[in-house]
């Protein structure tokens, strides 16, 4: 797979410096322009704040691009006909030479293909509600069962079935651990009931468990759980009822597949109206912080 690297990001590979892998999905699909494009800016703005190299992933007429320019976010960010990508598309997308926004799973190939070992996202993919009959389980979670980085983010999307999640990810021998919490985040919210993940407190010792988990020959995936901070959560007893109304909308329209998710978010956004949009936006960036820190640490 042949990588463009942006002026930013070879330069840092170059004199070994930490690098932190971001998506382009939330860019393109996760919100509306131009906050999208303000949000991509603050983020790398925030990498480089705590001492690493942003390293937002896309593909750009065919090419794999790892860290954007500013002109390539612009066109990530406006760019209607930007496709979103998983791992299993990469192939298609190179060939086809079409724009592409990164999900967590293509991402995630893409950063360790390029030697980064740290990825900041808003929240993973996972087990939707009712996969015992449509089988609609994300590929981010092989991803995480097969590719041996640190992920972080803010529990997987509220949008989805949490507990098959947590258990597909035991499945597949992915390594879940909270930050400063032993509850798994359900994104929007810092609670889900879910209790009972080991709790890590602190960058360096998140990056010292990620050595002696790879160490120990695993080659899947650290997944840190990190949760949005309390002023910009949405408790979950306030969103609970608008995600099954969006659900239940998606079911009523036959819509499915990857314009599943977009639809439900887009759904919930309308119905909060906005409030959403900020959370989602906030616990991004907070990953993002926390995310470069650990990239710091896994450096040293």
């Amino acid at each position: 797979m042949k990588i463009h690297y942006s002026n930013e990001v070879q330069s840092a590979l170059n004199d070994h410096k930490p690098i932190l892998a971001l998506e382009s999905t939330i860019i393109a699909q996760g919100m509306p322009y131009p906050q999208n494009l303000e949000f991509a800016q603050q983020a790398e703005s925030i990498c480089r704040d705590q001492g690493a190299v942003p390293a937002t992933i896309a593909i750009i007429n065919g090419e794999v691009c790892v860290g954007l320019e500013k002109d390539q976010i612009e066109l990530i960010a406006r760019d209607p006909s930007v496709k979103k990508i998983s791992r299993r598309e990469l192939g298609l997308v190179l060939f086809e030479k079409w724009h592409g926004a990164t999900t967590v799973s293509a991402t995630m190939h893409i950063a360790r293909s390029s030697g980064i070992r740290v990825f900041a996202t808003g929240g993973i993919g996972g087990v939707h509600w009712s996969a015992e009959e449509t089988f609609d389980i994300s590929e981010d979670l092989l991803a995480l069962g097969s590719i041996p980085m640190v992920v972080v983010s803010a529990g997987a999307k509220a949008i989805l079935d949490i507990g098959r999640t947590l258990e597909y990810l035991e499945t597949l021998g992915v390594a879940v651990v909270g930050y400063k919490t032993s509850e798994f985040p359900a994104f929007y919210s810092r609670h889900s009931g879910f209790h009972g993940i080991h709790q890590v407190d602190s960058a360096k010792h998140i990056a010292r468990m990620y050595r002696n988990h790879t160490g120990c020959g695993l080659h899947s995936a650290l997944l840190v759980a990190n949760p949005v901070s309390e002023k910009d959560e949405i408790p979950a007893r306030d969103i609970e009822d608008i995600i099954a109304a969006a659900c239940t909308s998606a079911q009523e329209k036959n819509i499915s597949g990857k314009k599943l998710t977009p639809y439900l978010l887009a759904e919930i956004v309308r119905a909060t109206g906005g409030r959403s949009l900020e959370t989602n936006r906030a616990l991004a960036l907070n990953n993002v912080g926390l995310g470069a820190k650990i990239s710091r640490e896994v450096h040293k």
